[in-house]
């Protein structure tokens, strides 16, 4: 035996231990607490929404012209000189915004991709950047979309062109075109503007004849009817 009692073996133990291999073991097992209640707030709170998800911040950019004004759907690729951090690619919601690093949410919808360039520069130097240079440019387009229905020869859903108008004659050619039956004194166009159902009745026959009218253009979400001739 060699007489030394539990405390002092336990007092020398503690001496040989390294001071630094303490640190390590305390950070690990506080990180582990961490851990473990990140999880256990996830499972119990179902309600918590995570923070918008940046898409991915290297997507192709679609080249567009400085008074392309941005809608909602759209998707933008956000860019800083020198300021890496702040690069992001997002869709703009349903409320016209974009969520962006410093500044959170920002309206840009209704604007050109030049004011809404110009915007996020003036923002970015009032509380955070000392002459910001900004690049704004679009990497996918809205949907945007017209229907045509009755007397056509392919009834359906179609894609607008990205940056270009349809009118009422080519909406109805890229239906195919009026069935033998189908009117074009009969059209008509339902048209929501704000919460209200319009519908609007149109004659292609006398559009046509009239050479200094200028065509019907179709709106995205625009629902036109062809109707049948009577027999």
């Amino acid at each position: 035996m060699s007489g030394e009692t539990p405390d002092a073996t336990l007092n020398d133990n503690m001496k040989i231990q390294n001071p630094m291999s303490i640190c390590k073991h305390l950070l690990l097992a506080a990180v582990s607490v961490v851990w473990t209640a990140g999880f256990a707030i996830a499972e119990d709170s179902p309600q918590l929404s995570a923070p918008p998800a940046l898409l991915n911040p290297g997507a192709t950019v679609i080249t567009v012209s400085p008074e392309y004004i941005l809608r909602p759907g759209d998707v933008v690729q956000l860019r800083v000189y020198q300021e890496e951090d702040l690069t992001s690619v997002s869709r703009i919601g349903s409320d016209g915004c974009i969520a962006m690093p410093l500044l959170g949410s920002v309206k840009v919808v209704s604007n050109t991709v030049s004011a809404a360039t110009v915007l996020i520069r003036d923002l970015l130097a009032k509380d955070y950047l000392v002459n910001p240079q900004v690049t704004l440019n679009v990497v996918d387009f809205a949907k945007r979309r017209f229907t045509v229905l009755g007397q056509v020869q392919r009834p359906g859903t179609y894609d607008m062109p990205a940056e270009e108008s349809v009118n009422l004659f080519q909406a109805i050619a890229t239906a195919g075109g009026f069935t033998r039956i189908g009117n074009g004194r009969r059209i008509t166009v339902q048209r929501t503007v704000g919460s209200e159902n319009r519908k609007i009745q149109l004659d292609s026959e006398a559009m046509s004849k009239n050479k200094k009218e200028q065509p019907f253009v179709i709106l995205p979400g625009d629902v036109i009817t062809v109707g049948e001739k009577w027999i």
